[in-house]
């Protein structure tokens, strides 16, 4: 199991830093207030600037992770957050369903412009909630002479305000196993919500969306194999990211803690003198260092294709996520009154932090799915 990056990948590393330079997050933070035209035209800005940088834009062929593929995401994760996840949702979860469920048709349809930063994509899979386990699937697409006339509700959808095209989950009159029905912006009988208003990050645009006898033709209807738990794959590659962008919170929050440390001074010295900040920075670093290693780790039985793969995503999600929320408290508690107040990234990774927790398969439920692997175990 090696973990080292080749040259090639610091280089895309260092690119994806140099992107970043300058005034571009406070460029970022306006997403949060912008139009969603404007934050639309934004995001394909930089879903095509990340791509010429060299930020992983097609690699989704078989839906597996990879240790370098992680790397790049804590590196974006850690530097835009918030465009982390709607560029991620775009690619690594719509692109990955097109690529590995949709017919020839439906990929040279989609992928050419979502890979090139074009287009943008999303996919609507929970119901009202945010989970898929005690909240079955009621989207229903019924039968009709020219294709599907399908009706349900979607709570919560990463980027639905400004994608092009939305893979909506549900269910076919008839058929076992879910289907993803795509819908473009402008479909007939799909509304869409008002921007959610989040706790932690502003500025990812999420809405929930109605879909009211919405008719889709038969080529817009991806049918996975019914013998395939398709919407557990998803929220596996929904959890995934969200291990990625723990990675990157808890790096963004222990280096702003660090940075303060050492420059800000109290009774004659800086505060990293006095031995209380240096354990506590010392416990951040544990911490971040450890869940790098498990995340590394999971990817790496992704892509090896390890039957212990699932578990493992499972227990780096729960283990990344709670130990962002306690780097980014103790971040705060470092910086004090500076951290408390709203505008400054360790503010922000509390608040993030939470949603990581509660997203994708939530902390609550990946530890029942871990404790189920494990009684499965002779």
């Amino acid at each position: 199991m090696n973990f080292d990056m080749g040259e090639a990948e610091k280089q895309i590393c260092k690119r994806i830093r140099e992107l970043f330079a300058g005034d571009t997050a406070a460029e970022l933070r306006q997403m949060e207030i912008l139009p969603m035209e404007d934050v639309r035209r934004i995001t394909r800005h930089w879903l095509t600037s990340l791509g010429e940088a060299g930020y992983p834009m097609s690699s989704m062929e078989n839906g597996r992770n990879s240790v370098s593929l992680v790397a790049k995401q804590e590196q974006l994760a850690a530097l835009a957050p918030s465009l982390f996840l709607s560029v991620e949702v775009s690619i690594r979860i719509f692109g990955r369903l097109i690529t590995l469920f949709g017919s020839e048709d439906q990929k040279n349809a989609v992928l050419p412009d979502l890979i090139s930063g074009k287009t943008i994509g999303a996919v609507a899979l929970s119901e009202n909630g945010m989970n898929i386990e005690k909240d079955p699937l009621n989207t229903m697409g019924v039968s009709s002479t020219d294709g599907f006339h399908v009706t349900g509700n979607k709570g919560h959808v990463i980027n639905a305000p400004i994608a092009d095209w939305i893979a909506v989950a549900g269910k076919i009159d008839g058929r076992e196993g879910p289907a993803f029905f795509l819908m473009e912006k402008e479909s007939k009988g799909l509304f869409m919500g008002h921007r959610l208003a989040t706790l932690g990050y502003e500025g990812v645009p999420i809405s929930p969306i109605r879909l009211d006898d919405c008719p889709v033709p038969p080529a817009h209807v991806i049918h996975p194999p019914v013998d395939r738990a398709v919407l557990q794959t998803v929220r596996m590659w929904e959890d995934q990211v969200l291990t990625a962008a723990s990675l990157g919170l808890m790096r963004r929050s222990f280096d702003a803690a660090l940075e303060y440390a050492k420059t800000h001074r109290s009774g004659g010295k800086p505060i990293v003198a006095y031995q209380e900040v240096g354990f506590k920075l010392a416990e951040m670093l544990t911490l971040f260092q450890t869940a790098q290693l498990l995340a590394y780790r999971a990817a790496w039985m992704s892509e090896s294709e390890d039957r212990e793969a699932d578990v493992l995503a499972h227990s780096a999600k729960v283990f990344c996520a709670e130990s962002a929320e306690k780097v980014a408290s103790d971040a705060l508690q470092i910086l004090g009154g500076k951290g408390y107040v709203c505008g400054n990234p360790v503010e922000a990774g509390y608040r993030d932090a939470k949603y990581i927790q509660i997203a994708g398969t939530s902390t609550e439920i990946s530890r029942m799915k871990i404790g189920d692997r494990v009684l499965e175990y002779p």
